[in-house]
């Protein structure tokens, strides 16, 4: 007897979108696997591959992005996962991210005395699960992005073990994270009990061709998802874990939670809320517009009454999700375009802050009180007037790329008519402005030259701030391409 056997075919790969996912896990392993079998740790082989593969990254992205805007974005592997020009932006910004943790991360884990392998091993884990949530084209890929990259900033809040904060920040990111993580899988259960389906082309293509009698499944989903992607990005009233997270966690990995992981959590809120649900825009719109007024106001105020200089930055980044917010809930192509420009741009900010952050914080990290800023102008002159700079970027000063940043969400509120968003976001703006004039006004204050004490500033911290500062500086003049490369990279979706 002849049994009549159907082939099954592979799912098609296209193997040079995944180069950046590739090496950034092959990376990791192989860096995992090296520093075990060596008797005597060498110092400076975690941080050269975390720098090579961030490096190559970012340099492969150039004709992935032009293959791109010749050829369109692409799908495979049955439609999971897909490229599109805002996958590759991110994915730069990424690798802009990890680059920036790697050269910084090295003299603050010496001086810490903190294990420089399993670091840099947890990093570049983290960074494939951010490039695998850029590109996911389905609610269950980018669930498994979303893990990857968690679980391993969970033990990275937590490896200064000298310091109880940071045992305690990263248990609360972590209960918090477990919470958000199972909201996050039941709305996409509930999704997917709605429309037979998780890919988001599909999604999409029925919710604008179906209509659903019943869609309280839906919206309850809708809902769920909001909140799990709500705690990603530190969004309020999901925001709970980022003080005491940042405060307590080794701040080369709060560079890393401040610009890559939100990042990525951005990238997955655009695809899933203004791209995939675009038919149901009237039924999500509101609810995000409002979270986005609560977090700009929650992150300006209370950022205000902090006299740790970390609690304030990592008040100010929930006020920065709030500003991003609000070009999310556009729901159109200048408002997702506005949120590529910010966070580009905060990328570069959250950098460079952070690097002068981890000078101050001298032995230990704790030296986090705003009088340690005091004086900082007579003692490090051009690291004051680095500072400066991005502060006046964080607070949106014009002529810096945070003004322009800024300005872009503010008009997608006024674009699509939430006037009164429009007019919450700059009252908040100016309330934060206050914050980093505290910080200002304490690096210029004059001391006494027997209270001046000296400060080390790494290689690296000098790099890092200044490139960042450069970039604010010219994204503020000439905003002219960066604004026209985020205009190409408006996120599409594509079947496999």
């Amino acid at each position: 007897m002849v049994f009549a056997t159907n082939p099954i075919s592979a799912p098609e790969i296209v193997w040079w979108a995944l180069l950046p996912l590739i090496f950034l896990t092959v990376s990791a392993l192989l860096l995992l696997t090296v520093s075990s079998l060596l008797k005597r740790a060498v110092s400076w082989l975690s941080p050269a591959v975390s720098l090579t593969a961030g490096v190559f990254v970012l340099v492969s992205s150039i004709p992935m992005w032009n293959k791109i805007q010749d050829d369109g974005a692409v799908a495979f592997l049955n439609g999971s996962v897909g490229i599109d020009g805002s996958t590759i932006f991110l994915t730069s910004l990424i690798a802009i991210a990890l680059i920036a943790t790697s050269i910084l991360a090295r003299p603050y884990l010496q001086r810490e005395e903190i294990p420089d392998s399993e670091f840099y091993v947890l990093l570049l884990l983290s960074a494939a699960g951010a490039a695998v949530m850029v590109a996911a084209n389905d609610l269950i890929v980018l669930f498994l992005g979303i893990e990857i990259l968690s679980i391993a900033v969970y033990v990275l809040v937590a490896l200064h073990l000298r310091k109880i904060e940071s045992q305690e920040g990263a248990l609360k990111y972590f209960l918090l994270g477990a919470f958000s993580s199972a909201f996050l899988l039941y709305g996409i259960a509930l999704v997917y009990g709605a429309v037979g389906t998780t890919n988001l082309f599909a999604i999409k293509n029925y919710l604008a061709s179906a209509v659903l009698v019943e869609d309280g499944m839906l919206m309850i989903g809708f809902a769920l998802m909001m909140v799990g992607l709500g705690f990603k990005i530190a969004a309020f009233p999901f925001h709970a874990w980022t003080p005491d997270a940042y405060q307590g966690a080794p701040t080369p990995v709060v560079i890393w939670m401040a610009a890559g992981v939100k990042v990525a959590g951005f990238a997955a809120l655009i695809r899933v809320f203004p791209l995939t649900f675009a038919s149901y825009v009237d039924e999500w719109q509101i609810p995000i517009a409002v979270l986005s007024g609560l977090t700009v106001v929650f992150g300006s105020v209370v950022a205000v009454v902090q006299s740790n200089v970390k609690r304030m930055l990592a008040y100010s980044s929930i006020a920065h999700a709030g500003f991003i917010l609000i070009g999310v809930q556009s729901a159109n192509k200048d408002g997702v375009a506005s949120v590529l420009f910010y966070l580009g741009v905060y990328t570069f900010l959250a950098a460079g802050s952070f690097a002068v952050v981890t000078v101050i914080g001298g032995d230990g990290d704790s030296n986090h009180d705003i009088d340690a800023y005091k004086g900082l102008a007579q003692r490090k002159p051009l690291l004051a007037a680095l500072f400066t700079i991005l502060l006046l970027g964080q607070a949106g000063i014009p002529f810096t790329g945070g003004f322009v940043a800024k300005l872009g969400v503010i008009s997608s509120a006024v674009d699509t008519q939430y006037y009164f968003l429009a007019g919450v976001a700059m009252l908040s703006a100016a309330i934060a402005a206050y914050v980093y004039l505290r910080i200002l006004l304490a690096m210029y204050v004059e001391i006494d030259n027997q209270q001046i004490e000296g400060i080390n500033v790494p290689k690296g911290v000098w790099v890092v701030t200044g490139f960042a500062s450069i970039v604010v500086i010219v994204t503020g003049f000439i905003p002219g391409p960066i604004v026209d490369i985020t205009r190409d990279a408006i996120p599409t979706l594509v079947s496999g």
